[in-house]
């Protein structure tokens, strides 16, 4: 049975491209069937996982504004060993053209209904704010990873996101819960990032994962070469963290 995450946050530069692919190319790695459905109008999942988003014919635009069916934009070979539903700006225009339709909330959860048994994750990268594009993933989701930079300003808005979970769990999708929330680009120099980090676990207990993603300068790096972390340097912290991430979730899914 398929678990659907979605990797949300409405504040940019957060690190949830980042995750999502390096965690959907870790679980992969441990042979897993994982999808990643690129949501975000910049396709930086899509250039992350080695596919040129500039000669896409074929994305989750058509599947969420003409009803393509999910499989005919479907790639299998990607850099992270993992399938891909890419994007790029075509999405752009999505937001507007499906204020037309009914039930425009369950676009992409009815497109999933077809291919969702057949993996074992999948994971929706949402763009950074929260638009009917995100509030489609979260519909189709069961749950929602939140990726957390530790800054000052990062409680004020993870309290708007629940609140919008929340807000969406009551009306349309009963089952939608918060995943984990993650600390990335952790700076353990900076006293700032530590007491961020600690009154996110004071607050959030259980919900906030044990493993911590460092700042690391090959994490940057490895997009511009279309690859995840562990397929640019596997002996980086930061692919170190996201395969000891992937472990975590699969120790709590009990897999």
């Amino acid at each position: 049975m398929s678990k659907i995450i979605a990797i949300a946050n409405q504040k940019g530069g957060v690190g949830k491209t980042t995750t999502c692919v390096n965690l959907a190319a870790s679980l992969a790695s441990l042979q897993k069937r994982v999808l990643v459905i690129d949501s975000d109008p910049q396709g930086n999942a899509t250039m992350a996982s080695g596919i040129n988003k500039f000669e896409l014919k074929k994305t989750i635009c058509q599947v969420l504004i003409d009803g393509m069916d999910i499989r005919d934009c479907l790639i299998e070979e990607t850099n992270g060993a993992f399938h891909l539903i890419p994007a790029n700006e075509d999405l752009t225009a999505a937001e507007v053209k499906l204020l037309d339709y009914l039930a425009r909330e369950f676009r992409l959860k009815n497109a999933l209904n077809d291919i969702k048994d057949k993996y074992d994750y999948i994971f929706i990268d949402c763009p950074p704010s929260l638009n009917l594009l995100t509030v489609n993933a979260m519909c189709a989701a069961d749950s929602i990873l939140v990726p957390l930079q530790c800054e000052y300003f990062a409680l004020e808005g993870l309290t708007l996101l629940i609140d919008t979970v929340d807000q969406l769990a009551h009306a349309v999708n009963p089952k939608l819960k918060i995943e984990g929330i993650l600390r990335t680009m952790f700076d353990n120099r900076n006293r700032l990032s530590s007491d961020v980090s600690d009154e996110l676990k004071r607050n959030f207990d259980t919900l906030v994962y044990e493993t911590i993603i460092p700042r690391n300068v090959r994490l940057a790096e490895a997009p511009s070469f279309g690859k995840p972390a562990m397929y640019y340097d596997k002996s980086s912290m930061g692919s170190k963290a996201y395969m000891a991430l992937a472990h975590e979730m699969l120790q709590k899914d009990g897999k």
